[in-house]
């Protein structure tokens, strides 16, 4: 990401942080169920008791009590988030809650080195925010254990009516916390299938956001599964819009 996008992305979150949960309590008056999509995101990495879990663009740390739930104290969070204003808000939480198996890392998600051994990783409407997301998925995808998962929850382009009232939906949902109608030709999900087995794909909030989840296997390296991971998001059986 160019410095300046950084630094840009960075003052906005300084000045958004100490409210942004409030913000993000705001999105049911418009019918988007932001918490419960991140819980459907949680569930689908099939997360076991003692895993180690990367949360990139953690930011308030809205994701760490339901990853608490599915890794269990003897589990590992490691939250990273480009602003620091927005891992003091969670390091907040982190202190109000008693957790003691949180690592929080500032930083940019294209310079993460994750560590060698990784049993899911999530990321919720923040990696269309970083231009080298496929990089992100990448470096992601090769840290895992074998039969374990990616998963991306953010927004995207619809695919329907909503595609001609699109510039409004995106005032509402994504410029206020830095995102643009540009930003909708970065196809996240893609790189999910290019690097892991895409076993799961589904699109929220009448095609607005999605659900996508790779899962590491031994064998995947063959490059026809790569092919078929990717056509899967086509098929009519992945499309399946949830409001």
């Amino acid at each position: 990401m160019k410095a300046t996008d950084l630094q840009h992305l960075a003052n906005l979150y300084q000045r958004m942080a100490p409210e942004y949960d409030g913000y993000a309590r705001l999105y049911p008056l418009i019918g988007f169920r932001q918490m419960r999509y991140r819980r459907l995101a949680i569930e689908a990495l099939h997360l076991k008791p003692g895993s180690t879990v990367v949360d990139i663009g953690c930011g308030t740390g809205l994701n760490f009590d339901r990853l608490q739930e599915a890794i269990g104290p003897s589990g590992r969070i490691i939250g990273v988030d480009l602003s620091d204003a927005m891992l003091e808000q969670a390091r907040t939480k982190v202190l109000q809650r008693g957790w003691q198996n949180i690592e929080l890392i500032c930083g940019d998600a294209a310079q993460f080195r994750f560590p060698p051994t990784v049993g899911g990783i999530i990321s919720t409407f923040a990696l269309t925010l970083v231009p080298e997301y496929d990089t992100v998925i990448r470096r992601g995808s090769q840290a895992l254990g074998i039969g374990d998962r990616w998963c991306v929850l953010d927004f995207r382009m619809p695919r329907n009516w909503l595609l001609n009232v699109a510039p409004v939906l995106a005032r509402l949902l994504v410029v206020p916390f830095g995102g643009t109608l540009e930003m909708s030709q970065r196809h996240p999900w893609e790189s999910i299938g290019k690097h892991l087995e895409l076993v799961f794909y589904r699109e929220l909030y009448f095609g607005c956001a999605y659900i996508a989840v790779g899962q590491r296997h031994a064998s995947f390296e063959i490059s026809g599964n790569r092919n078929r991971s990717i056509a899967l998001v086509a098929r009519s059986e992945y499309y399946s819009p949830l409001a």
